[in-house]
Parts: C-alpha cells; structure tokens; sequence
C-alpha cells in the first residue's frame, strides 16, 4: 500500500524471487557490493512457523547476504533455536547488545560479535550491531529468556572508538534493529559521534531521504521485501569523499523472478502450499495495516474476538505494525482471505484471555499505551502503533503531555467510572503472569478460553463472510489525522 496524493494506492511489489533479481543487477552494475538484513527473517508466515524458521534459511543463503543482524522476532522460537536459525546463515551476524544472561543481572559473553568489518581494497568500512533492547517487554517473556539485552548508550562509543581508531575505518555504520523513532534519538546523542549511518529496520519505515541527525544520518527501508535500501559511497585516496541514498521498490513490472530462487521456494513449500492457499473468508475492502491508529486488519482481529465474546465490555488486540495488504479480488467480486494470510496477520497464535479491571486501571493502561507511542522522548517509543481496541472510545492528545493525554472515554455511551469494574478479552502472551492481560496487571479474575485468535478468525470468517472491517473511530486523536502513517515527528520525513 502506498499514500500518494492522500489516497490509499495498491500495487504489487516483493518476494524473494524479485528480489533476487533486482540484487543480481546491482553486483552486475557494481564491483563492489555488500547485503544487509536488519532482523526480523524468520517469523511472519505459515511458511516460517510451521517449519519454525528453518525453511527461511535457504532463501537466505541462496540470495548470498554478506551480513545479519538479529531482529526482535528472531527470539519467537527461544534463544538455542534462534542460535541455530542464525548459526545456519552462511554470512556473519553482528549484534552488540544481546548477551548470555548468566543470572540476576549478570551478562555473559556477547551471543554475536559486537562488529564486522569489510574490506574494500584496503579500506575498510565497520559495521556495528544493535537490537532492540526493550525486546523482553514488546515480546512475550519467555521468547527471550536467557537473553540479558542492554541500551546501545551503554557502550556505542567504545565500539566506534574500536573502530575508527584501532581497526582505522574510513567510515562507521550502525546496523539498527530500533525502530525509527530510537535510531534517530540514537543518531542524535554525543554517544554516537563517529557514526556515520544507521541503517535501520523494525518500524518498517520507508525513508526515502536520510533523515540527517546531529551525527549520523538515518534511514529505514519498509518492509516484505518490498524495497531495498541502496547507500553508495565513493572512496577516494583512502576515504570516503561521497555518500548518496536511495530506497528502491522492487517492481513486480520492472524485473523477473530469479528461477533458482522461484524453485526452492516451490520445493519448500509443497507440504504446506494447500492450507496456505485454502480461503477461509472474504472482505468486501482492502485489508491493511499501516496507518498508527487504525486500520482494517485489526478491525477484523477485533470484530472477531467481538463476535465470540458479545458479553465482554472491551475486547483488545495489540498494537501490531505488520503484515502485508490484500487488494484484489477474485471472482466472487471480494478480497479472498486464506490459511496462509491468517498466519500473516496474526503470526502468534495465542490463546484468548478473559478478565475484570476497573476503571481506574484501564485510564493509567491508556496512558501508559499511548505514550509507548508518541513518548516526547524517542527512546521511550516501542516499535508498535496505537493498542486497538472495540467497546470504548477514546479520544485523545497524541502529542500531548505524558500521563495527560486522553480527555475522555466513553463506555456503554457512558463516561468512564474508575469505581466500576469492566470485563476484557485479548490474548494470552507466552510468560506473561496469570494476571496480565495486553500489558495490564493486576486482572481480577483472569481466565483462558478454549480457542485461539487463529481458531476464532476462521469461526467468525465462516460464519460472517464476506467482512467488512471498516475501522470504527474508537480512537480519536484530536491533534493527528486519522491517516497518521508514522510515530516519527520533528524531522524532516514523511512515509508514502
């Protein structure tokens, strides 16, 4: 999906086969080449976790990356199975803030490298791992238990200090796993002084033109594969005299499929290719997910739990970024919705969890949600947008002052009372206590239903088909547009 002249235009971009195409013609066009994944390689389809991750790693060897670095979700199937999926990578990985947690603080050895450095006929260039160090909160507990995570603060500028002055790099870049609102606070402290790019992912930005900071300059490059980051740097007498960005969309129209590619994707998925292509449901509108407050995605994850649960005051769903728009109908004249497009939209398939709170908690839940996405403060923003939600409205201050920005809630056409006690469902994460539901503690009453989201949605998806999840306006923000397509404010950036 992509937002040209304030309209919603689709069209078709990505895939591995595509992509491999499109990275032959520039090692063709360039003697000197290096591919880069930010993270997040084996989590996000059927594909990847019924095979937990392992029928990723041949695509990516295939397609001949020169470097990894470990994303969020490389943690969905634990640490020893994240170590293998990586391990199985032919390239290098580099992180320098992921450690062997030892115990009650204490942090072993680094699980990766901390950096890499590529020699281009004698003139290096260093390349400086980090993920995101919130990834225990934003994911379930248990995915990365045994991971001891710290701020990239903590120890950038030892790293640069290593790089530029002992291994003597002509120029310093940052491989960020951060999100776009923590590589630009990043960019912007002391601490990163002697960086020259961070090259980022998490959030799924496109940033066409680097976001320039106090030192270093930021870019992202979107998402499925849909786009390629491409820097060129031109070296001169041993330095670098030139740096030139430029964010390429990988056009179904303008290149072809790598066959090879194209085969061993076939190959792998055979055992799986009938459920995923198995249509469970129909949407009269397009499905996406990429404005911050609403979309129709979650509108459907909400209407489902809604349909199943009509007693419950306040169903929820996280505040999920990705999963790629479905557009084009078939011959039924609506948008099919399979097997395999659940997976993509839900990739966890939790268990759905029922509880009581009050008022009260769900204000300061409210608060603390939102500022996890327009925290003033960039370091303070998780990678996901706005948390969804059906039962209530909530109109509020994007941009207004932490603690204080929702004016009002309305349920059951009432105000909100922070005496009464309100029933909610969302769904379970791995680790989380019996107590918390959707980053609330202290639930009364909490109980695990007999059904997942992914058995829900194909209940519902039978019984109501063709759908239409058209977001409803439970969240309104009275200092943003409905359409806000980014967290990321006060520089000079806009996603379309």
């Amino acid at each position: 999906m992509f937002w040209e002249n304030q309209k919603k235009v689709f069209r078709k971009t990505g895939g591995y086969a595509y992509l491999a195409s499109y990275i032959q013609k520039q090692r063709k066009q360039n003697e000197h080449t290096f591919l880069i994944d930010t993270g997040d390689m084996f989590q996000g389809s059927e594909l990847s976790i019924k095979t937990s991750g392992k029928a990723i790693s041949p695509i990516l060897n295939a397609l001949q990356y020169d470097l990894y670095l470990p994303g969020n979700w490389e943690v969905i199937y634990g640490k020893k199975e994240m170590q293998k999926l990586l391990g199985g990578l032919q390239a290098p990985k580099v992180c320098a803030n992921m450690y062997h947690d030892l115990g009650d603080g204490k942090k072993g050895e680094h699980i990766f490298p901390p950096y890499y450095i590529w020699n281009v006929k004698g003139v290096k260039i260093g390349f400086l791992g980090y993920t995101d160090h919130l990834v225990p909160i934003r994911q379930s507990p248990n995915y990365s238990k045994g991971i001891l995570y710290t701020k990239p603060e903590e120890n950038i500028a030892h790293y640069v200090d290593v790089l530029r002055n002992q291994e003597q790099c002509a120029y310093v870049l940052v491989i960020g796993h951060l999100g776009l609102s923590q590589q630009i606070h990043l960019a912007n402290s002391d601490v990163a002084e002697g960086v020259d790019y961070i090259l980022g992912g998490d959030t799924h930005e496109r940033v066409r033109k680097p976001i320039v900071c106090k030192h270093a300059k930021v870019v992202e490059p979107g998402a499925f594969g849909s786009f390629c980051g491409r820097l060129e740097l031109t070296i001169q007498d041993g330095k670098v005299i030139k740096d030139e960005y430029h964010l390429d969309e990988i056009s179904v129209d303008k290149l072809k499929e790598d066959k090879k590619i194209k085969k061993i994707l076939n190959d792998l998925e055979i055992p799986f290719i009938k459920d995923i292509n198995t249509v469970v449901g129909y949407s009269s509108i397009p499905l996406y997910r990429y404005f911050v407050i609403e979309n129709t995605i979650d509108t459907m994850v909400l209407d489902a739990l809604r349909w199943r649960l009509p007693d419950i005051d306040i169903v929820l769903s996280n505040g999920f970024r990705f999963c790629p728009p479905r557009s084009t109908p078939d011959h039924t004249g609506n948008i099919p919705i399979t097997n395999g497009y659940i997976f993509d939209m839900l990739p966890v398939d939790s268990t759905i969890k029922i509880g009581k709170v009050s008022g009260k908690q769900l204000l300061l839940w409210l608060e603390k949600e939102l500022n996890n996405v327009f925290a003033k403060d960039a370091s303070k923003r998780f990678g996901g947008w706005v948390t969804k939600f059906h039962g209530m409205t909530v109109k509020f201050f994007a941009f207004g002052e932490e603690g204080k920005r929702i004016e009002s809630i309305i349920i059951d056409n009432e105000k909100l009372d922070h005496e009464r006690i309100y029933s909610i469902a969302a769904c379970e994460r791995d680790g989380d206590p019996d107590d918390m539901i959707c980053r609330i503690k202290n639930v009364m009453e909490p109980k695990k239903m007999p059904y997942t989201l992914h058995e829900n949605m194909r209940s519902y998806l039978k019984a109501s088909s063709p759908v239409n999840p058209t977001p409803k306006r439970n969240a309104i923000a009275l200092d943003a547009p409905e359409t806000l397509l980014s967290q990321v404010y006060g520089v000079d950036y806009q996603f379309y």
